[in-house]
């Protein structure tokens, strides 16, 4: 009989299974600053301003955000905004795809969608992230609403925490600085209003006093007319100066005293208070 010697069985090889965390966990619902958001269970609130909210996972390694700000000059692309943003949380290598049309979260107009990747102190790290657009008075409002985790953790994360962050939504006209800039564009307008205003009352003085000069040109020119047609001048009785005189072109003098008696003459040097009783004033022309 063969004896039978026993054969060693290897141990099992360790495998290393990373921590998930739970798929679509129960949400509460909770009130920033500026904003509302769903919370996940073990979450907490980062920054809670008026400009931004960020909530993150217990284990720091996922988080979601909402960012943005208004009065943006119109010719800032959604990518290159979206860009800026991100850079705020200092990655490393950070890439962006090619961007794919997305449902906006309320009060934006339309919005883009990325795939995200970078890394963070040299761990891979990826998600999603949304920027939305709102146009404004010769401005736009821009928002950035991202799902971020380790690489590790994102294949458990993709299918629930893109909606967490687009649960994110602005309840207060602060956020995004939307009302200092609803302040400064309505101080805009009054300046601009203002500003027409006196050029359209500016307009109409010049333009009065264009159709004023027009007129009185018009009427010495008839005046002289007038004068021409009948052999007169007018003049003005010092004495009584409420209606002109019109007297025949045949002096170039002429003198009046205060009973209305008028004398003409052609010589300058004429004057009928020598040797008379009388007062005589020397009459002015009238002047149109």
């Amino acid at each position: 009989m063969t004896p039978v010697r026993p054969v060693a069985i290897p141990p099992p090889i360790p495998t290393t299974i990373p921590t998930l965390p739970a798929p679509a966990p129960g949400l509460s619902i909770g009130q920033g600053q500026c904003f509302s958001y769903a919370l996940p269970p073990g979450w907490q609130v980062g920054e809670d301003g008026a400009y931004a909210l960020t909530l993150m996972a217990p284990d720091r390694k996922a988080l979601t955000l909402m960012v943005g700000n208004a009065g943006l000059p119109g010719y800032v692309m959604p990518g290159q905004y979206l860009w800026q943003t991100l850079m705020a949380i200092q990655p490393m290598g950070l890439q962006l795809s090619p961007p794919r049309p997305a449902q906006p979260v309320a009060g934006f107009h339309s919005a883009q969608e990325f795939d995200v990747s970078y890394f963070i102190h040299g761990v891979p790290c990826q998600g999603i992230a949304r920027c939305h657009v709102a146009p404004g008075y010769d401005a736009v409002t821009m928002a950035v609403t991202a799902a971020l985790s380790e690489a590790a953790q994102w294949p458990a994360y993709a299918s629930w925490l893109p909606q967490v962050a687009e649960q994110i939504s602005a309840t207060n006209g602060a956020a995004f600085g939307r009302r200092g800039v609803m302040v400064q564009n309505l101080q805009n307008s009054m300046a601009y209003a203002d500003a027409a205003q006196r050029y359209r009352d500016w307009s109409q003085q010049n333009w009065q006093s264009v159709v004023d000069q027009r007129n009185a040109s018009v009427d010495r020119q008839q005046f002289a007319f007038r004068e021409n047609l009948g052999a007169v001048q007018t003049w003005v009785n010092p004495y009584d100066t409420r209606v002109p005189i019109q007297l025949t072109s045949q002096y170039s003098h002429y003198w009046v005293d205060r009973q209305g008696n008028i004398l003409g003459t052609n010589d300058p040097g004429d004057n009928p208070n020598g040797g008379s009783t009388g007062d005589w004033s020397r009459m002015p022309h009238y002047g149109v």
